[in-house]
Parts: structure tokens; C-alpha cells; sequence
């Protein structure tokens, strides 16, 4: 028998039990298309690449690839509703005031 817990409160959800939620979030660097420019056009790519290469060969640290995960949870009713109306949790998140100085 599968057994779940609400990833929120930690209940215990049994499959014939009444229902059970699940929410799946895929999370991703964003790349906005931008304009191809005569600049573009006018730089030479291959020794772009060829400079990338050679900085590997060499151990130099290389910025990594955009990152992109998928999240899967199991929710309760009571959580489900609660996620429904702030997903980001916005409410009990704390809220400066700052002075006006």
C-alpha cells in the first residue's frame, strides 16, 4: 500500500481516505529572445567557441547551465485550499516598514 504525507502540515493521506491533491511545479532560468544585431553577425563565432574550449581544456570556470527542476507535492484539502488562495505564500510573509528618512 502507497503511503503519503501532506508535504505542507504532514498529515497522513491514505488513498481511500477522502482526497488528496497534487501539485507539480517545473522551476526554469527565463531567456528572453533578443534582437539579432549587425554586431552579431560581425563577430566570429568559431573563435568564440574555440575561446570556451580552450578556457575547459584549461580547468577555468565555465558559468553553468540554466538551471531547471521539476517539483511534485502532495497536499492535503485544508492545504490544498490554503495553496489555492496564496501560492506563493505571500501572507505570512514578513513585511518591513520602513521610515521615511
Amino acid at each position: 500500500m502507497l503511503h503519503f504525507t501532506c508535504d505542507l502540515c504532514g498529515k497522513e493521506l491514505y488513498p481511500n481516505n477522502g482526497p488528496r491533491y497534487v501539485v507539480k511545479m517545473e522551476v526554469f532560468a527565463a531567456s528572453d529572445p533578443h534582437e539579432l544585431t549587425d554586431d552579431d553577425l560581425d563577430s566570429d563565432a568559431i573563435d568564440q567557441l574555440s575561446e570556451l574550449l580552450n578556457q575547459l581544456d584549461e580547468g577555468d570556470s565555465v558559468s553553468p547551465p540554466p538551471s531547471y527542476k521539476k517539483l511534485r507535492y502532495d497536499l492535503c484539502p485544508n492545504c490544498h485550499r490554503k495553496f489555492l488562495r496564496d501560492p506563493l505564500n505571500r501572507e505570512t510573509a514578513p513585511k518591513f516598514d520602513f521610515s521615511e528618512n
